[in-house]
Order: C-alpha cells, then sequence, then structure tokens
C-alpha cells in the first residue's frame, strides 16, 4: 500500500470513528430530552399536595366576611397595594378551556360567565374583562372551588356572603346597559371556547387598587389590569399541577341559585324588574350602574344599597340638586372628592 492509500484509509477511519461519535452524541441528547420531558409530565400529572390546615387557613382567610377585611381603603389602600410585590416566579398560561355538555349547560354557563364579566368588570379594558372571565375558569379547576362556571359565580350565594357582590347585592334585578352586556357576552364566549387570558396566568382572586384587603399578602401577586390587581395561591397550590378539576357541567338554574329578591327598602329609590319565569337564559334583566366596580356584600351585618333615583319627585337626589341650584358652586377639590367610598375584593 502506498503512502497516499494509507493517509487516506486513515482518513476515513477517523471519519468513521467523528460521525459515530457525533451519532452517540445526538442519541445522548434525545434520550436525555425524553427523560426530561416524561419528568415534568409525570411531575404535573402528579397530584399536588398541600397541607390541610394550610389549604384551609387560606380558604377561610379569602372567603365569607373575612374576604372583606381591609387593612385601608382609597390612597392609603393603594400606597400598600403597591408596595407589595409582584410574584418573582414566572406566569404560566392556563390551559384552554372548551365547553362540554348539553345546549342548556351552554346557555347556563354563558349566561352566568356573562354575568361575571359584566358586573365585575363590565367598565373596565378589554384584558380586565378577560382576566375576570380566566379568573371564573381558574376557580373552577381548583380543588378550592366549585366545578361549575355558574357554581363558582354563585358560590355562597345561600349564606348571604357572596363570592361576587353583584350576585348579593339586588343589581341581577335590573335591566342592563345593553351595548355593554353584549361586549360582555362576547368575552365570556371565546373564554367558554378556549381563550386564555395570559396575562393573569393561574390568579384566583383579585379585588379593586382602592382597597388593601388583609388576605393579599398571603397570596401571590401577578398582575393588574385596569382596576383590579390579581393573584393566585401560593406555593404549589397555585401552580398549574394543582389545577386538575374536572367541569360537571351546569346542573342548576341560575334563577334558583339567586339570593331573595331585594325588598325596595334595601334598594331605596330603585324600582325592582319582576324577574321572569322559566330558566334563564339572556341578561334583559340584568342592571348596574357603570361606575360600580363590585365588592362583597354582607347582609349580615346590615349592609344595604342605597341609590337615589332622580326621576322620583320625593328621592334625595332631587332634593339635593333643589339645594345646589341655591348655592354657590363648589370647589374643584371638593367635586371631586367621593361622597362614598366603595369595596371590592374577591
Amino acid at each position: 500500500m502506498t503512502a497516499l492509500a494509507v493517509r487516506l484509509h486513515t482518513t476515513e477511519l477517523r471519519l468513521k470513528l467523528i460521525g459515530g461519535a457525533i451519532i452517540a452524541l445526538i442519541a445522548m441528547a434525545v434520550l436525555a430530552a425524553a427523560l426530561f420531558v416524561g419528568r415534568n409530565r409525570a411531575e404535573a400529572a402528579a397530584p399536588v399536595k398541600i397541607n390541610p390546615t394550610k389549604a384551609a387557613q387560606l380558604i377561610d382567610a379569602t372567603s365569607g366576611t373575612k374576604a372583606n377585611e381591609f387593612q385601608a381603603i382609597g390612597d392609603q389602600a393603594k400606597v400598600i397595594n403597591a408596595s407589595l410585590p409582584f410574584a418573582a416566579d414566572p406566569i404560566h398560561a392556563a390551559r384552554p378551556f372548551a365547553l362540554s355538555g348539553s345546549d342548556l349547560d351552554e346557555r347556563r354557563a354563558l349566561l352566568c360567565m356573562t354575568q361575571a364579566v359584566y358586573y365585575e368588570a363590565g367598565f373596565e379594558p378589554v384584558e380586565g374583562r378577560r382576566a375576570v372571565a380566566q379568573v371564573i375558569l381558574n376557580r373552577m379547576r381548583h380543588p378550592a372551588f366549585p366545578k361549575s362556571v355558574c357554581g363558582v359565580v354563585y358560590q355562597g350565594a345561600g349564606t348571604g356572603v357572596c363570592q361576587f357582590s353583584f350576585v348579593c347585592d339586588g343589581a341581577l334585578y335590573r335591566a342592563p346597559a345593553r351595548d355593554a352586556w353584549a361586549r360582555a357576552e362576547d368575552i365570556a364566549r371565546q373564554a367558554l371556547d378556549g381563550y386564555v387570558e395570559t396575562a393573569v396566568g393561574e390568579a384566583t382572586h383579585y379585588h379593586a387598587d382602592y382597597v388593601a384587603p388583609r388576605w393579599a399578602p398571603l397570596l401571590s401577586k401577578v398582575a393588574q389590569i385596569g382596576q383590579h390587581i390579581f393573584y393566585r395561591w401560593p406555593g404549589a397550590w397555585g401552580q398549574p399541577a394543582a389545577f386538575t378539576g374536572r367541569y360537571i357541567g351546569e346542573p342548576r338554574d341560575p334563577l334558583s341559585m339567586r339570593p331573595s329578591k331585594p325588598t325596595a327598602e334595601q334598594i331605596e329609590g330603585m324600582p325592582i324588574v319582576e324577574s321572569p319565569a322559566g330558566p334563564i337564559t339572556d341578561g334583559t334583566v340584568l342592571k348596574r350602574a357603570p361606575d360600580d366596580v363590585g365588592g362583597l356584600l354582607d347582609p349580615s351585618k346590615g349592609w344595604t344599597l342605597s341609590i337615589p333615583d332622580p326621576t322620583q319627585s320625593d328621592g334625595g337626589a332631587t332634593k339635593t340638586i333643589a339645594t345646589q341650584e341655591t348655592k354657590p358652586a363648589t370647589t374643584t377639590a371638593e367635586a371631586a372628592a367621593p361622597a362614598v367610598t366603595q369595596v371590592a375584593s374577591r
């Protein structure tokens, strides 16, 4: 064999060895990736365990009358909220939800979701309305909440302390602003058809920025959209693997889940619209003021909703207007000062 032939043979052997090594490295990388993915899937599928005592404490602090306990309201609350840092760990987008079930299930779920979007964030930015819808779906999938859309929205209605204030404060017995209702319904339908609002991840709670609930520091702050600040459960209970609840459909008519109709004394000056007979499948009997962003209403404390009706000749609004017509104009600062502070937390 000539010297040239020897060199060529040696080079060929080296190339084969290098090629074999490259193939072996690629195989090892593929195997490692497969093991990594498999481990992650196994971890995601594994049930998330949380100390029962800790879970009970978190639920107790964020529901019932305790949900409406505040450190501060107004400007002081905004300072407190701003000082609470956002969670450092990444936000994981929720899995898309595709509504399944009968036509009645779909109509009930759409109504309940539309109600939540309209009354909780009907005049917030689009992202804020979508975020409220996402919170409803996140709750439904979490072990701490009911497993139907209407069950989540109407949670607490039988106790007098609702998770969402519009359920208890009489708003459901008044006609809504039709354009805003139609927009809320579109957002609700999209959420039930797989739309995911990624900005809030696995958030299950929120409150208005002008209140500082005592429960807020117990949860992980993840986002602020418009006037609402969103939170998720702390630790593993707020991670994707915890949201394994299965949708059960809508076994109850939303109308049957409502609290009793408020009396005229409870909602002074606002005539109550008669509720229709039969299952509720549209939103034509709902109403809430455009600037009312909600809040837990606890009837057990004697709280009532009192909004004057300017169309009534003997109403408080008419008397106030008549008085103002004889008084000098107020300063800008006086005019801007709110007469009543509203509260809202979920």
